[in-house]
């Protein structure tokens, strides 16, 4: 056992090497350990699944819950910079001591039994939780949603935010199966947002075999853009002249109303008041989601991975105003569908630097450039070691009225910020 870890780097390097695989779904190992903890989490738990647009549904439940004057715990994945982003109690970030007793309480715990690593560091946030009198505890899926290991806890409010192809050796090939395994996040008798508005009948079929109470976009909530205002409706009724959330980007509206339709579903335990909502939207940010940093050439950062979120990404970039050029430093790890993400943006690209990834999954610059080589891409390309060197070529040849967008990965994004 090892429970002397001296910094929480020591804790994560050892907890890396403690299972074979860097992924093992399966619910009976963190079940086993969780029981072993004796621990609880008794205040009212929103879990958030979905292909794309967890992140920003879980920052918004988060900004509208705190801004309402409750204490939250938030628990996401992956980190960008520190591995403390992904706890966070009443909006701070979990400090590295507090990581470090949790990390040994889980140790002490599992005894001879394999956690991955995000097994590992998901029993932490609830060993974390269970010290703190929350009001409520937003968790975002790791990977599907069935076997992930946040789904140890029970949701009072599952949300799904979208269904796409993406983990296709771990879910499934086809929107079908993935779906099927997104939805084992609901409950019985207890509210499933579902966000996304052509769900497959597979996420349909699982919320009626578990008796989940579905609460469907288009169908018992929605939105409509006003312009510079927005509206939404659902289960408690109309809020108008919403202004636009901080977030940007062509999605934010409806990651922002399944998170409404979560909170309405749930008023009668987590009441909140409309000024809480006005407040919580023009404050809202999450790093790397259609990212836009301050000077120019303006560089904008989104960790978009996979077809989908490419081609939200895409639509962004041609509602985001002209540009006479918009260059991409563009990073993604093998596993990925690459040519899928390439092609969703290409048609807004007129350059590429392609930039190697670090760790084992990570796609050097030849391989991404030969993918490059057998789509036809025509635009021109230069590859690069690191993400750093790809931007800071971006940034030489990039004139003051040009776009830079970084993008392919949350380790791309990271990189960025040097």
């Amino acid at each position: 056992m090892f429970v002397s870890a001296r910094s929480l780097a020591g804790w994560l390097e050892y907890i890396e090497r403690q299972h074979p695989q860097a992924i093992a779904l399966g619910l009976e190992r963190v079940i086993e350990v969780f029981s072993r903890l004796e621990i609880s989490i008794s205040c009212p738990i929103l879990t958030v699944g979905g292909t794309n647009g967890k992140g920003s549904t879980c920052a918004m439940l988060e900004a509208v819950l705190r801004s309402a004057g409750y204490r939250t715990g938030l628990y996401t994945s992956p980190h960008l910079l520190r591995y403390n982003e992904r706890v966070r109690i009443a909006g701070r970030e979990a400090d590295d001591a507090a990581l470090c007793e949790a990390f040994a309480a889980v140790e002490r715990a599992r005894g001879a039994v394999p956690l991955t690593y995000f097994e590992f560091g998901t029993l932490a946030a609830f060993v974390l939780f269970s010290k703190e009198n929350l009001d409520a505890a937003i968790l975002e899926v790791g990977l599907g949603g069935r076997l992930d290991a946040v789904n140890v806890l029970d949701a009072d409010c599952a949300v799904l935010t979208s269904v796409a192809i993406d983990h296709v050796e771990y879910l499934g090939d086809s929107r079908e199966a993935i779906g099927r395994e997104k939805a084992g996040i609901f409950r019985s008798g207890r509210p499933a947002v579902v966000a996304d508005p052509q769900p497959p009948n597979g996420v349909l079929e699982e919320i009626r075999r578990v008796g989940a109470r579905p609460i469907l976009i288009g169908r018992d909530f929605g939105y409509r853009a006003q312009g510079t205002q927005w509206s939404y409706w659902g289960p408690a009724g109309k809020r108008t002249g919403l202004a636009h959330p901080a977030l940007r980007g062509a999605m934010q509206l409806r990651n922002a109303s399944a998170a409404f339709a979560a909170l309405d579903s749930l008023r009668e335990r987590l009441p909140i008041a409309m000024q809480d909502v006005r407040r919580a939207l023009a404050g809202i940010a999450l790093p790397g989601r259609f990212q836009v940093l301050p000077g120019r050439p303006q560089v904008i950062l989104d960790v978009a991975h996979n077809p989908e979120a490419a081609a939200v990404l895409a639509a962004n970039l041609a509602d985001s105003g002209f540009a006479p050029e918009t260059i991409a430093v563009f990073g993604m790890l093998r596993d990925k569908d690459i040519a899928g993400v390439v092609r969703a943006v290409a048609p807004r690209i007129t350059r590429w630097h392609l930039a190697t990834l670090p760790g084992p999954r990570g796609a050097d610059a030849r391989f991404l450039s030969s993918i490059f080589l057998d789509m036809q891409i025509q635009t021109p390309i230069v590859e690069h070691d690191t993400v750093a060197a790809a931007l800071a070529a971006a940034r030489i040849e990039a004139g003051e009225s040009d776009k830079i967008i970084v993008f392919g990965s949350f380790l791309t994004v990271a990189g960025a910020y040097g």
